[in-house]
């Protein structure tokens, strides 16, 4: 937890931010969890990651940094880092969630990644967030811009559906919580068959995550995406 800049002796604040709503929902009194300071969490780590990639790459486009910044800011991204933080050993889950492998699952690891992110952010101050999230999204970053990964990947997905199978990617959107908290979940069809679902603080990201998974599941490379991409460009002009 030192590598978030999260100081050995922890507190409270730390607690609440790896507390599952279903833990928090078994107990006898509902206590707190940490949907709060994951909202809070989600946009100081938007802030810091735009920061930069505005400071880091000067020669991109609003569009290009906006792909860039999706290609380590989503569920699957944020669940990596989790993972490789150990997030997971550490959640108090319900036992439903636990029995079903909460652990593991990308959207609860990287919920509670972001929630760190908010909790450090109330007791240490905007400066030791960006101090502790600009090491660990600075090397991220560099292997997008190597890989190529600024491609988007709701046109890619369109292309290659289209080229592959003759249909076009439908997306059908979900919505959960109060009108000034609302999560969105997508789930992308092609053809009646679902091969993509993805989530999101609005429908556009829920989509666009939702196609990068698909990609993923149909075993897309990053060229390939690109190329796709590319492809839908040249067609338009």
């Amino acid at each position: 937890m030192e590598k978030l800049g999260i100081p050995r002796e922890g507190g409270a604040i730390y607690e609440l931010a790896l507390t599952h709503r279903s833990f928090a929902f078994e107990q006898e009194v509902t206590a707190d969890h940490n949907e709060r300071l994951e909202f809070l969490g989600d946009a100081i780590l938007e802030a810091v990651v735009t920061d930069l990639i505005y400071e880091s790459y000067p020669d991109l486009s609003e569009g290009e940094m906006a792909r860039l910044r999706a290609s380590v800011v989503n569920t699957h991204a944020l669940a990596d880092i989790a993972r490789e933080l150990d997030i997971g050993d550490r959640l108090l889950l319900g036992k439903g969630e636990e029995a079903s492998g909460g652990r593991h699952k990308g959207s609860i690891l990287a919920n509670a990644l972001e929630a760190l992110v908010g909790a450090l952010f109330i007791d240490r101050g905007f400066e030791a967030a960006r101090a502790s999230l600009r090491p660990i999204f600075t090397d991220r970053l560099e292997v997008s811009m190597s890989a190529g990964q600024r491609y988007d990947a709701k046109t890619a997905l369109q292309e290659i559906a289209v080229r592959d199978t003759g249909g076009s990617p439908s997306y059908r959107i979900a919505s959960t919580g109060p009108d000034h908290d609302k999560r969105f979940t997508a789930d992308v069809f092609v053809n009646d068959e679902r091969i993509g679902s993805g989530s999101g603080r609005s429908k556009k990201e829920a989509e666009y995550n939702a196609a990068r998974e698909a990609l993923e599941h149909l075993q897309v490379t990053e060229d390939e995406a690109q190329l796709a991409q590319g492809g839908s460009r040249a067609g338009a002009g």
